[in-house]
């Protein structure tokens, strides 16, 4: 049985204008220190979610769990519940919600007693055809205690009638559509599945005799574990006191890993992939200089804090134009318990990021920012820098305009909130006051991954966001929702 352990809170956000990140899992078998191990994972991969975090661990004898709301220090940050979430597995999750419900419920890893024991899961990435089968499953006669698509998985779970647990997840999967990497855990193993285009990480470590899933490499660094490989596009690893077993259940295809990951949601020391993203991001940055040099040149090359340094730093060995720190992010504001009103969230970029005067003040130069999705930050800072005596501000974007929702795991604004939907790069300039605006090309996007120029016919990386060519069908969207992204029917990241 479950020993819960479940605080509610509350804690408000101030609005924030990039994409969201995603969520975290993590898991480990063997060891005496599991929960430990996961606690300091999580904490290594709270820049994937911070609204909410749990484990569950088993013992032996029972499941013990601590789910709650906020960042993994305010939650786990506790000898007495790191002592009291006793075993040798356990499961972890860093939970961003998307849904706009940050219900306790819906707390990740989620929990059920089935007929062969104890089971629990953490998922990270979105099923595309969550609110048809969850349809289909109420008519049946199940009773949804979250509003997850996560928990449609362990419903079908439930109703399969195949033998064994593992054949009963396979069977599970087989019905759903979208991205996702899950880790579950029960009395005998624990598993990791990735999905078969690989559009969510997933990777493999070890620590001693234990074996470790997390959804990037950064976890392992933390715990001293060492890295073995990415799990692949369809595998299902299932791990027990045997060791680790591998199988491939899915009808194999080509790999379209989120190449978003690479420019602003990974952790940039981790490695996916076996790309590290701390150096595919400075290659994004050279090859943006390469394309798009302002022709009357630049004084100083200032990145937006803190995913656009890579890029920046790329960008000024390239285009030999002295990089500096023109911004300064103050990192201890970006969450408060004041009710984030219209005032506040107007002051939200003044807390969070301020100019080095000194360095702009009377110079020519070149912002560098991951991404523009609604403007309004991205405006906020350009007046930032007008006001701090900047004489010219050309910005550059190390990903292509994006002009299209995610719908596999990353929590961005309905197309018409997108402002490179509805203006060129020209109207966009002009939009958020810049002297010049150029975004990094598709192609030369591929370029610095090292995959040349986009194969239109077998692309490499799902790069929907930009192009508009979703690799997963999109069910629920197609079922009476295709004029909107409808958040609350495709539940996105949980």
């Amino acid at each position: 049985m479950l020993a819960p352990s479940d605080k509610p809170g509350l804690v408000t956000l101030l609005e924030e204008e990039g994409p969201r990140e995603e969520c975290a899992v993590f898991g480990i078998y063997g060891g005496s220190e599991a929960s430990a191990h996961t606690a300091l994972g999580l904490h290594a991969l709270q820049h994937r979610g911070q609204e909410a975090t749990g484990i569950v661990s088993f013992d032996g004898k029972r499941f013990n769990a601590q789910r709650g709301v906020g960042e993994v220090g305010a939650v786990l940050n506790n000898e007495e519940v790191i002592k009291r979430l006793t075993g040798y597995a356990a499961i972890g999750h860093n939970r961003y919600a998307t849904t706009g419900e940050g219900a306790v419920h819906n707390i990740q890893p989620l929990f059920a007693e089935f007929a062969f024991g104890g089971f629990a899961i953490a998922h990270n990435g979105n099923l595309t055809n969550a609110r048809a089968l969850r349809r289909r499953l109420v008519e049946g006669g199940s009773l949804f205690q979250s509003t997850t698509d996560t928990e449609v998985i362990v419903h079908l779970i439930a109703r399969s009638v195949r033998s064994t647990l593992v054949d009963r997840l396979i069977d599970a999967l087989h019905h759903v559509e979208g991205a996702y990497s899950l880790v579950a855990l029960s009395q005998k193993k624990l598993i990791g599945v990735r999905d078969p285009l690989g559009i969510r990480p997933l990777v493999l470590g070890k620590l001693g005799d234990a074996h470790i899933l997390a959804s990037e490499t950064c976890a392992f660094d933390i715990i001293g574990a060492e890295f073995v490989r990415d799990v692949a596009p369809g595998e299902l690893l299932v791990i027990d006191e045997s060791g680790v077993q591998s199988l491939f259940p899915f009808a194999k295809q080509p790999s379209r890993f989120c190449v978003f990951e690479y420019i602003y949601f990974a952790r940039p020391d981790s490695v996916m992939e076996g790309r590290g993203v701390y150096g595919a991001r400075k290659r994004i940055g050279e090859v943006l200089a390469a394309e798009s040099h302002p022709e009357n040149g630049a004084d100083v090359v200032v990145p937006v804090p803190d995913s656009g340094v890579p890029a920046a730093i790329g960008y000024a060995a390239a285009s030999g134009v002295p990089f500096e720190y023109g911004i300064i992010r103050n990192h201890y504001v970006g969450r408060t318990f004041i009710e984030p009103t219209a005032q506040i969230r107007h002051l939200g970029v003044k807390l969070k990021h301020n100019p080095n005067r000194s360095i702009v003040a009377g110079k020519r130069i070149i912002l560098v920012d991951d991404s523009i999705v609604r403007g309004t930050t991205s405006r906020k800072i350009v007046e930032m820098m007008r006001s701090a005596g900047a004489k010219e501000i050309h910005m550059r974007i190390s990903s292509p305009p994006t002009a299209n929702p995610c719908y596999y795991g990353i929590d961005t604004p309905e197309r018409d909130e997108l402002i490179a939907s509805r203006l060129d790069p020209a109207g966009i300039a002009k939009e958020i006051g810049v002297d010049s605006l150029a975004f990094i090309s598709i192609d030369g996007l591929y370029e610095a991954m090292g995959k040349g120029n986009r194969d239109n016919a077998a692309p490499a990386f799902c790069d929907a966001c930009f192009t508009g060519d979703y690799p997963v069908r999109l069910t629920d969207r197609d079922d009476g929702n295709a004029g909107k992204h409808d958040r609350k029917s495709i539940q996105q990241v949980d």
